[in-house]
């Protein structure tokens, strides 16, 4: 995470028998920092949303948090010891009536060359993580939605006085920075807070908020939700 002018900086789990993150104390701790007077930017690795052809198949109504509270009915990964194989193996939750085809894509994945977010078990796949992580996305927004903005489902531009929660894909950034030992996960949020600070500091980050999009691509992607970055 950079802080002002600093380089990022890895943030330690917390104390206890676990050496790594979980998603859980990722989540309460972004609470924390969200929740805090300072403002703050998170990019997070995976889709916040689907294509439009999974709301169209589930009649869902097109509206992010209609769509937040279905998913994790379906796959409640926010729950204790629930995994995304579990669900799909059919031990938990209801996965099969909610499921999607890895050649459906969302109009930011095919602009940015990235794989679907219902494309699982291949190199460079964000299924497993997306459908893990939307359900803390829901969790996140019930928690600070009065200070944070969840780009771009609550506009394209950021009031003044908030923080937000942004889609990123570190692959655009993390192959042309020095890898400095650190590994791919290392590198990928390291390249993430990199561009996110950069960006920031040199006064071009609002060029971001604002993509290049037809009338049509932008309503399709305040559903479908947007990456950072992608022009």
């Amino acid at each position: 995470m950079p802080e002002d002018s600093s380089e990022p900086h890895e943030v330690a789990p917390p104390p206890g028998l676990r050496r790594y993150w979980t998603r859980k104390a990722i989540a309460e701790w972004l609470v924390e920092r969200l929740l805090e007077p300072s403002l703050t930017l998170v990019g997070i690795d995976h889709g916040f949303s689907f294509p439009l052809r999974y709301f169209e198949k589930y009649g869902l109504p097109h509206e992010w948090a209609a769509f937040l509270n279905d998913f994790q009915g379906h796959w409640p990964t926010d729950e204790k010891n629930t995994y995304v194989d579990f669900v799909r193996e059919g031990e938990c939750g209801n996965g099969a009536a909610r499921c999607g085809d890895s050649r459906w894509r969302r109009i930011t994945e095919v602009r940015a060359g990235a794989k679907s977010v219902f494309h699982f078990d291949v190199p460079g796949s964000v299924a497993k993580s997306t459908h893990a992580g939307i359900p803390w996305l829901r969790y996140l927004r019930n928690q600070v939605r009065n200070r944070t903005h969840f780009w771009p489902f609550d506009g394209w531009m950021v009031p003044p006085g908030k923080s937000a929660v942004v889609e990123v894909y570190p692959a655009l950034w993390s192959h042309s920075l020095p890898r400095d030992g650190r590994d791919s996960h290392q590198q990928d949020a390291y390249a993430a807070a990199e561009w996110l600070g950069r960006s920031d500091q040199d006064g071009n980050l609002w060029r971001s908020f604002s993509p290049s999009l037809t009338g049509q691509e932008r309503k399709d992607a305040e559903i479908e939700g947007w990456i950072l970055g992608i022009a």
